[in-house]
């Protein structure tokens, strides 16, 4: 019997040895596959002092890094062309407003001045307000303008990165696409540019943006006020 338990504690003692080697032969082989997993998973980058990890798709059998390069150029020209194109559409339309609320305030302007004697005090008093809030107008679209602007002169850049990075990359016909679109974008901003800036002049020119009220003659301004109280006792 003593010989019989010698004989099993002997078995399981190898068993657990086997085990126990086996388990730290998977450990290790898990262990070493960790940085290759990394490898083809992500790229650690290291910025003001963190890191932060950016995957991207692992190589295919059948393209070369070059290919790959290539093809990521393109989806790059691909996104700048649309958020030029976005960016683009928003300054013309701001610019077409802008001239036009200017338009309409220096007519507004030119009209009170010429005929605000003419006006009872309420009538000139509605005009004048009128004239306030297309100010007020105006200043707002400028402010929008110089946002769009801004924002349009960012895209620019980007497309002629995105246009410089695609060539030298190989892909042609995306830098090509890319420098076409620049090319739209900047003749459409140039022409409507040039009546942004016509309308700045003639704003200028007719004082309508910054000229005071008109002040109206006293007897103008006793018309309104019933006969009773002018009549002396």
């Amino acid at each position: 019997m003593l010989a019989f338990r010698r004989v099993f504690f002997c078995i399981g003692l190898s068993y657990a040895s086997n085990l126990g080697r086996l388990s730290g032969a998977l450990v290790r082989r898990q262990a070493m596959k960790i940085p290759t997993m990394i490898r083809k998973n992500w790229i650690s980058l290291s910025a003001i002092g963190g890191l932060c990890a950016v995957p991207f798709s692992q190589k295919q059998d059948n393209l070369s890094h070059e290919a790959l390069v290539r093809r990521a150029s393109s989806l790059v020209t691909d996104s700048t062309n649309t958020f030029l194109s976005q960016t683009t559409l928003a300054l013309v339309d701001s610019f077409t407003q802008y001239v036009k609320t200017i338009h309409t305030l220096v007519t507004l302007h030119k009209n009170y001045v010429a005929s605000g004697s003419k006006l009872t005090p309420s009538e000139e008093d509605s005009v004048w307000q009128v004239i306030v809030r297309q100010r007020q107008e105006v200043s707002d679209l400028r402010e929008d303008c110089k946002r769009f602007e801004s924002n349009w002169m960012m895209a620019i850049n980007l497309s002629k990165l995105a246009a410089e990075t695609a060539y030298n990359a190989g892909a042609d016909q995306a830098s090509v696409t890319a420098q076409t679109s620049l090319q739209v974008a900047q003749s459409h901003v140039n022409q409507i540019r040039q009546l942004f800036m016509e309308a700045e002049k003639n704003l200028k020119e007719s004082k309508a943006e910054d000229s005071q009220r008109i002040k109206l003659p006293a007897a103008m301004e006793e018309e309104d006020i019933p006969e009773a109280y002018l009549r002396e006792d």
